[in-house]
């Protein structure tokens, strides 16, 4: 079988659609070098910045790696900007719904409001806008983990001069987050705080 022969849903056989979940399970696996190729996409996206939105995403994550940051961090910090070509309204909450099947909860919430807490830099600069927006987070515990991921690695990764590791660098690491099993309670760690940074592991970085 090459193609299903339905064309409505409702139509299909069991042999149809064990056919196309095996195409789709095939599909998953290609996740990762998607979203890497996506990644480059971003030397297209929003402009008048000193470096591309390629360049930032890189610089956050290299500046996540050299605070020891785990694995989930790293990536969080690497994608968290995915969505300015496709959603540059919610750029956040789509970045966030990719990575929430693989990477901890903590990282996911922080990803999905991450915008919200960024207004605090320049949202008095603009009329109408709600610097503090993050405000409206604040009994969530993970508040204080996404003011710290804004401050550390988000707002501070403009810089030209900064030097930052290559995307094939982090591409192993996205490989690894995103051959997980979807959804595990071992990957979600549903209320898990792990640190943004750890001195140890970053000495040996």
């Amino acid at each position: 079988m090459d193609k299903v022969s339905f064309t409505q849903m409702k139509d299909g056989t069991k042999e149809e659609y064990e056919f196309l979940t095996a195409h789709e399970i095939d599909h998953t696996k290609h996740t990762a070098q998607r979203l890497l190729k996506a990644l480059v996409d971003l030397d297209e996206s929003l402009s008048g910045y000193q470096i591309t939105r390629l360049g930032h995403s890189v610089q956050s994550a290299t500046r996540a790696w050299r605070d020891g940051a785990d694995t989930d961090w790293v990536v969080g910090a690497l994608l968290h900007d995915i969505g300015d070509i496709y959603a540059p309204y919610n750029h956040d909450e789509y970045a966030a719904t990719i990575l929430k099947p693989f990477v901890r909860e903590q990282v996911t919430w922080c990803v999905q409001t991450h915008g919200d807490f960024q207004m605090l830099y320049y949202g008095h600069h603009l009329d109408g806008a709600d610097q503090h927006k993050r405000d409206r987070h604040k009994d969530n515990p993970y508040f204080d983990d996404c003011a710290e991921f804004c401050e550390r690695w988000d707002q501070a990764s403009f810089d030209p001069d900064y030097d930052d590791l290559p995307l094939d660098f982090f591409a192993p690491m996205v490989e690894e987050v995103f051959a997980r099993e979807p959804y595990s309670a071992d990957v979600i760690q549903p209320g898990m705080r792990k640190p943004l940074t750890d001195k140890t592991v970053a000495a040996s970085r």
